[in-house]
C-alpha cells in the first residue's frame, strides 16, 4: 500500500508546515454571518415583540442551529484540509454563497421563503462533502466526507417534506432534520460495516480550529454593538437611555474579558498538546453554540432595555437580559473545565444570584435587571483577576484526548 503523504488526494489535507492562522478567504466567509446573526438577532427581538413568543422562539432557535453546523462543520474543513487548495477554495466560497442565501431568507424561512433556505442549506450539506470527496480519489479519508453526505441526505427528506408540505408541519419536521443532523455530528456520522468515525481519530490544526472559535465569538460580540448602536441611535437621545447604553456598552466588554481570561487564550494551546485534539475540538464546539447563543440573547436584551428602561420587564423580557449572560457563564464555566479540568466556583455562585434575584427584578425597572448583570459580570471579572493576579499563566490540563484510544475504524 502507497505511503499516506502518496496517496492520491493528499495534497488536499494540511501539511505540518500550513500556518494555524485563519486565511483571508475565512475572514471573508465570515463577513457573511456578520450579517446572518443580524438577522438572528432581528427575528429574536421581533418575537420578543410578537404574540406568539414562545413558538417563534422555538422557530428562530432551529434556524439559527442550522446556520451554525453551516459555520462550525466549514471550521472544521479549514483545519483539516490545506485552505490555500484551490478546490477548498471553491467549496469556502460555495458555503459562503450558500450561507448568503440562507441568512437573506432566514427572516421568512417558516413563510414564503422556506424553499431557497432550505435548497441552500441542503447544497451546502450534502454539496460540500461530495466536492472534497471526489477531490479525494482514493485516499483513505475519502470515506469521511462521504459519510456526511449520506446523513445529510437522511435529513434531507424531512427538511424537503417541511418546506413543500402544510406550514403546520413545517417546525416539527425541521426539528426532526436537526435532530439527524446534530445526530450524526455527535455520533460520527456512523453508516454499516463501517462504524462511526470517533472524535478520537479525527486529525485537525488545532490552532487553526481554535483561532476560528475565537473569531465567532468576536463576531457575535460585533453583532450585540451593532443593536447598541442602532438602538440607541434610533432613540430620543435622554439620561435614561443613555443609562441604558452605557450599561450595554460595558456588559459587553464584560463578557469578552471573562471569555478571554487565562481559558479563552490557552484554548490554541490546549489542542496543539492533546494527544487527540478531536474530543476537545468537539466539546468545543458545542461549548461555542452556547456562548454564540448567549451573547446574541444578551444583545436582545439591550435593545429591550434601551427601548424600555424604566417599564417593569415582562418575564420573556428576562429571558434575554439575565438568562442570556446566565447561559454565558454556564458554557464558560464549560469552557473551563474543557481546558483546565475544573469548574469555575465564581461562575457558577454568579449563576445562582442571577437566577435567584430574577423572580425580584420582575417588581423593579428593566433597567435595574441590567445593572444587575452587569455588577455580577464585574463580580466574576475582578475574581479572576485577583485569583490570577501576580501567577504565572497556568498550563492546560484538559481531561479531553489524553490518550490515545484506538478511534473509530479509519482515519478522519
Amino acid at each position: 500500500m502507497a505511503r499516506a503523504g502518496r496517496e492520491p488526494g493528499a495534497a488536499l489535507l494540511r501539511p505540518t508546515v500550513s500556518s494555524p492562522r485563519a486565511t483571508f478567504l475565512e475572514l471573508f466567509f465570515d463577513l457573511v454571518f456578520v450579517f446572518a446573526l443580524t438577522r438572528v438577532s432581528q427575528r429574536l427581538i421581533e418575537d420578543v415583540s410578537g404574540t406568539r413568543v414562545h413558538s417563534d422562539l422555538v422557530r428562530t432557535l432551529v434556524l439559527f442551529l442550522a446556520l451554525w453546523l453551516v459555520w462550525a462543520i466549514t471550521a472544521w474543513v479549514t483545519s483539516r484540509y490545506e485552505p490555500e487548495q484551490t478546490i477548498i477554495q471553491a467549496v469556502v466560497v460555495g458555503t459562503m454563497f450558500g450561507s448568503l442565501v440562507m441568512a437573506v431568507a432566514l427572516p421568512r424561512a417558516f413563510e414564503e421563503r422556506a424553499v431557497p433556505f432550505v435548497a441552500a442549506y441542503l447544497a451546502i450539506m450534502i454539496g460540500r462533502p461530495l466536492v472534497i470527496a471526489a477531490a479525494l480519489r482514493g485516499h483513505s479519508r475519502r470515506n469521511v466526507p462521504l459519510r456526511l453526505a449520506a446523513w445529510a441526505a437522511v435529513g434531507a427528506v424531512p427538511w424537503l417534506a417541511g418546506a413543500l408540505g402544510p406550514d403546520e408541519w413545517r417546525l416539527p419536521l425541521w426539528g426532526l432534520a436537526l435532530v439527524v443532523d446534530y445526530l450524526g455530528l455527535t455520533l460520527g456520522w456512523p453508516v454499516p460495516r463501517l462504524g462511526p468515525a470517533r472524535p478520537s481519530g479525527w486529525r485537525i490544526e488545532g490552532e487553526h480550529l481554535a483561532e476560528r472559535y475565537q473569531q465567532i465569538f468576536l463576531i457575535a460580540l460585533g453583532e450585540t454593538v451593532l443593536v447598541i448602536g442602532i438602538t440607541y441611535s434610533g432613540r430620543q437621545f435622554s439620561a435614561e437611555t443613555a443609562g441604558a447604553f452605557v450599561l450595554a456598552f460595558v456588559t459587553t466588554a464584560l463578557l469578552w474579558r471573562i471569555y478571554f481570561h487565562r481559558a479563552g487564550h490557552l484554548l490554541a494551546e490546549a489542542l496543539r498538546v492533546a494527544r487527540e485534539p478531536g474530543p476537545l475540538g468537539a466539546s468545543a464546539t458545542l461549548t461555542h453554540l452556547l456562548i454564540v447563543a448567549a451573547v446574541l440573547a444578551t444583545g436582545v436584551g439591550y435593545e429591550v432595555v434601551i427601548v424600555h428602561p424604566f417599564t417593569p420587564p415582562l418575564p420573556v423580557w428576562l429571558l434575554f437580559v439575565v438568562g442570556g449572560p446566565v447561559l454565558f457563564l454556564l458554557a464558560r464555566a464549560r469552557f473551563e473545565y474543557e481546558i483546565f479540568g475544573r469548574v469555575s466556583r465564581p461562575r457558577i455562585v454568579a449563576v445562582v444570584v442571577l437566577a435567584l434575584a430574577a423572580p425580584a427584578l420582575t417588581l423593579g425597572p428593566a433597567m435595574l435587571a441590567q445593572v444587575m448583570v452587569a455588577v455580577v459580570l464585574a463580580g466574576v471579572a475582578v475574581a479572576d483577576g485577583l485569583r490570577s493576579r501576580g501567577r504565572p499563566l497556568e498550563p492546560s490540563a484538559s481531561p479531553l484526548g489524553r490518550r490515545m484510544s484506538g478511534g473509530g475504524n479509519l482515519p478522519a
